[in-house]
């Protein structure tokens, strides 16, 4: 015989079971919203337009950041599409943006007055209008990407200046000259800001007040992202090599000779999945360096993939697909049919659970079909 439920208790008793299926509901939301690569994805929004760049949006989560060849910065709803806002912040892009949960920031170049020399500009905007918070104007352009944490924006320059900016003002936090060209993509870390130079030193800078704490030499320039993880520091080169220093003190490790320029680096775990312009993926021990498979695409690989648990999504040039492959053996596990052939070389990004591609007449994004 069942107990009964005293009649003065029913309230709790519902309302702890309310909680509770509301508390599954929700965990099996989080699973849902879980993004998985292997899985079928479909088209989920497409905005059309002929002034898509190279540059990499930029992302918090709700909302899409696309720099367009024109100047002009949209904001894009993440969910479906639609546009939010428009902003001209004036000149060229020169630089991938970046979005905290504040501002956008946006690096942008002109000419000076007498046409002799080329100015930059970093601004932050609005998230809600696009309005410029605030601008500081530059005697060179910035490059590469910005990098965002809680009080600065980092950047380098094309005059050879890396850049700390407080995100609330403008303000120089720091300034280092080198007498190199920055075309990066800066990487935070454990207290630092790692960033890679045309003429090929990997700087590992204190991102509190600049102070180098140690380079490391290669043979081309340094352009794409860099991975840092259980101490090991892994980036590409020019040179056709994916190199591996310690963070600390930026000892050698290893080196990993590919076949031709490499654009960008990710640290999985134990390893390293390498982007190389010789058509291959490669995914390398992290502490040895030694290829534990690699597998050929179709096209060049231009950006870093996005990475999930099942997989990672690239985007070779010249073809109409995105390819995705397992990461425990590299073999194919899923294709995003584009609809034109991508000649894009901006990173895929993920805001929430839906996969963002940009390709010469469109942004679009992916996900599942639920």
């Amino acid at each position: 015989m069942r107990p009964r439920i005293p009649t003065y208790l029913l309230p709790i008793v519902i309302i702890v079971i309310c909680f509770s299926a509301f508390g599954t509901d929700a965990a099996r939301r989080n699973e849902k919203d879980e993004l998985a690569l292997s899985n079928p994805l479909i088209l989920k929004w497409r905005y059309a337009s002929d002034q898509t760049s190279n540059f990499t949006p930029a992302t918090d989560a709700a909302t899409v950041y696309v720099p367009l060849a024109d100047g002009t910065l949209v904001a894009l709803d993440g969910r479906d599409g639609q546009l939010r806002w428009k902003s001209e912040p004036g000149g060229d892009f020169s630089a991938a943006p970046a979005a905290d949960d504040r501002a956008v920031y946006v690096a942008t170049q002109y000419a000076s007055a007498d046409r002799t020399a080329t100015r930059g500009m970093l601004r932050a905007l609005s998230k809600e209008t696009g309005i410029t918070l605030w601008m500081r104007t530059l005697s060179a352009p910035l490059r590469g990407s910005l990098a965002v944490n809680g009080a600065s924006v980092f950047a380098g320059a094309a005059n050879g200046s890396a850049y700390a900016f407080d995100k609330t003002s403008g303000r120089t936090v720091w300034v280092n000259q080198y007498s190199d060209e920055f075309d990066g993509q800066p990487t935070l870390a454990s207290e630092r800001v790692y960033v890679g130079t045309v003429g090929g030193w990997l700087l590992a800078l204190d991102r509190g007040n600049g102070t180098l704490m140690w380079r490391y030499k290669t043979s081309g320039a340094i352009r794409g992202p860099i991975a840092v993880a259980n101490g090991v520091v892994v980036f590409g080169s020019a040179d056709g090599s994916v190199y591996a220093c310690r963070e600390r003190r930026g000892e050698h490790l290893w080196k990993h000779r590919t076949g031709a320029a490499v654009q960008a680096v990710v640290a999985i775990e134990d390893g390293v999945l390498a982007s190389s312009f010789d058509n291959y993926a490669y995914f390398l021990s992290l502490k040895k360096g030694d290829v534990l498979w690699r597998q050929l695409l179709p096209g060049r690989i231009p950006a870093r993939p996005v990475t999930a648990s099942d997989g990672a999504l690239f985007t070779p040039l010249s073809t109409d697909t995105a390819i995705v492959l397992s990461l425990k053996n590299g073999k194919p596990l899923n294709t995003l049919q584009l609809s034109e052939e991508n000649n894009s070389s901006a990173a895929p990004i993920v805001t929430s659970d839906r996969v963002v591609l940009t390709t010469p007449h469109a942004v679009m994004a992916f996900a599942a079909n639920r």
